[in-house]
């Protein structure tokens, strides 16, 4: 299936992709300095002039979407046609092809900023804090140098990794008076390090602080505002290799804020920093992403910036819960932009982790939750 669209005149080809295949042609991509809508197109070209080309292992394929040229959805689909290939196959094939013939780089051949993740949604109770988190332990524990960002004015983050007395600290320098441009100090000084050995000190955290409620009033008085935690941040970003934000549970200026750091900057690789939302299967989730997709393409309207929607994530996911949880959950995977990165179980590792104020790559290393968030992790271009 193929739609018109208005991106650069570009049509979009709508079929299916193992998220194995997916993974690896986004990362491999981004090293050698493509788009991975680029990378796709050159894959396609290439799997015309191929022949006897081996069957791809297509079963676990979910439904994923990529723009080409005008016409090339068409073409594409008339040569699958003549080779009596389905579009999953003949999509396999090309991008099995390309990754064939496009080693990884001994050195990235383009220089990026660190990466800006936000996983938001105005929507309490979806998974927010536990998604943050989890992604950054598993990037930690695989190497990157991460500073994962509690924006929640709630500090839920703060808390369930074992730092809540630190948010009620008197005399001390808070984020937002970085963001207003009134702090003195260093912001380095209000990072704390998880200590766990398997994260090797390469995992930071900025706290909650109580002040941050006021967050909305005090930044309607800040010039520019939407840049203020870009200006907050940006004496930290050569430290790491990527920055997690565990978004506000709101829609205002606080989340325009949050939002606008992690636009795709000048030279910035598509779909390197940007936007995960976790969601539930449920009626709810789904209006709530509509209003907060809406908030998204008003700033980028409004700001003329581009913020990359990374993907969805279903979680705490229980088919017993009936037949309209799996009608939802069902809905959701149709989506292609963005598209579900993961479908995580409502599982008790998680919950008995955050009960506990241990992270849960080092309370449940081996578990089906702990799995999850190495899966994910995997799907950012670090």
């Amino acid at each position: 299936m193929s739609i018109p669209t208005q991106n650069g005149g570009r049509e979009k080809l709508i079929t299916s992709l193992t998220p194995q295949l997916r993974r690896l042609l986004k990362i491999r991509a981004f090293e050698h300095g493509m788009d991975i809508q680029d990378a796709t197109e050159h894959a396609i070209k290439a799997w015309y002039l191929a022949s006897d080309l081996p069957e791809v292992d297509t079963a676990k394929a979910k439904t994923w979407g990529t723009f080409l040229p005008p016409g090339e959805p068409e073409n594409f689909k008339s040569a699958c046609g003549e080779r009596g290939v389905t579009y999953i196959q003949g999509l396999a094939q090309a991008v099995t092809l390309w990754l064939e013939n496009h080693p990884s780089p001994t050195a990235p051949l383009h220089a990026q900023p660190v990466a800006r993740v936000i996983v938001a949604n105005q929507k309490g109770g979806v998974g927010k804090t536990f998604i943050s988190s989890g992604m950054a332990q598993a990037l930690a524990e695989a190497g990157k140098r991460v500073l994962l960002v509690d924006y929640d004015p709630q500090g839920h983050l703060t808390a369930e990794l074992g730092f809540e007395d630190v948010m009620y600290e008197d005399d001390v320098e808070t984020l937002l008076m970085h963001m207003e441009g009134s702090a003195k100090g260093d912001i380095r000084e209000l990072l704390v390090a998880l200590d766990q050995e398997r994260f090797g000190e390469r995992l930071h955290l900025l706290p909650a602080s109580d002040d941050a409620f006021l967050r909305d009033v005090s930044l309607s008085k800040v010039s520019f505002s939407e840049a203020a935690l870009e200006r907050a941040l940006e004496p930290l970003e050569d430290d790491y290799d990527v920055i997690i934000i565990d978004g506000p549970p709101s829609l205002g200026l606080n989340m325009d804020t949050a939002l606008y750091y992690v636009r795709r900057r000048d030279g910035e690789l598509a779909d390197r920093s940007g936007l995960i939302t976790p969601v539930w299967a449920n009626k709810a989730s789904h209006r709530a992403f509509k209003l907060l997709r809406a908030q998204k393409e008003d700033l980028c309207r409004k700001g003329r910036i581009q913020i990359d929607y990374l993907g969805l994530v279903v979680n705490a996911y229980d088919s017993r819960r009936g037949k309209l949880v799996k009608e939802n959950k069902d809905q959701w995977e149709k989506s292609t932009s963005p598209a579900v990165l993961a479908v995580i179980g409502d599982l008790k590792e998680g919950r008995e982790a955050a009960d506990g104020e241990i992270p849960l790559l080092e309370y449940a290393p081996d578990s089906e939750h702990a799995q999850a968030m190495r899966d994910l992790a995997k799907e950012l271009a670090v």
